[in-house]
């Protein structure tokens, strides 16, 4: 979708910034660290981020930092859709509601923990043992490497949100939910029970 498509919730502004700069230097500096192990270069990056700690050590740190960016980063574009107020169905929407009662419960727990994350972070939906529960993670780090699998991802970074919202990351939060992608939402949670 264009930079402009999920306005007015997310401005052209942020997504070019945050696409064009952020999310490119993560790609940049992952690729930089590959090219000094070119056996890194032909992992996806789920295998990266899942196995980092086993990396040379000259890298690990940028596997982890850079790869957990451009991953991240990657997902939460795919979460957000210019097909505005979309809503859950389909087996997504029967598993929030065995866990958290109702859409609306999950979305205000979904909100409040990740309102809680102090600096910078990102708020996770993620299957965990066959169930959905709730993950916050700070900078680049992925549920990935705790065996959870993303079903939804909130970047709650300043970057995602200042130009537009300055400091009321809670508008931010809640002008977010007009532009998630529960399509895919349910695509991923569809291929995560399997």
């Amino acid at each position: 979708y264009s930079y402009y498509a999920l306005e007015p919730f997310i401005s052209e502004q942020i997504m070019t910034l945050h696409h064009d700069k952020h999310h490119q230097a993560y790609a940049d500096n992952l690729n930089k660290a590959v090219e000094k192990h070119p056996e890194w270069g032909e992992k996806s990056i789920e295998e990266i981020i899942k196995t980092y700690d086993r990396a040379p050590e000259d890298i690990r740190l940028a596997l982890r930092n850079h790869g957990g960016g451009y991953y991240n980063h990657s997902l939460f574009w795919e979460m957000m859709s210019p097909k505005k107020k979309q809503v859950p169905s389909g087996e997504v929407l029967v598993a929030i509601k065995r866990q958290f009662t109702d859409v609306d419960s999950f979305k205000k727990q979904f909100s409040e923990s990740a309102m809680k994350i102090f600096g910078s972070g990102w708020e996770w939906l993620v299957i965990d043992n066959g169930k959905l529960s709730l993950v916050s993670t700070s900078n680049q780090d992925s549920p990935l490497t705790q065996g959870k699998i993303p079903i939804l991802v909130l970047d709650v970074w300043e970057h995602a949100y200042y130009p537009q919202y300055y400091n009321r990351r809670a508008d931010y939060v809640d002008a977010w939910w007009n532009v998630v992608n529960w399509e895919e939402a349910a695509k991923r949670f569809g291929n995560g029970m399997k």
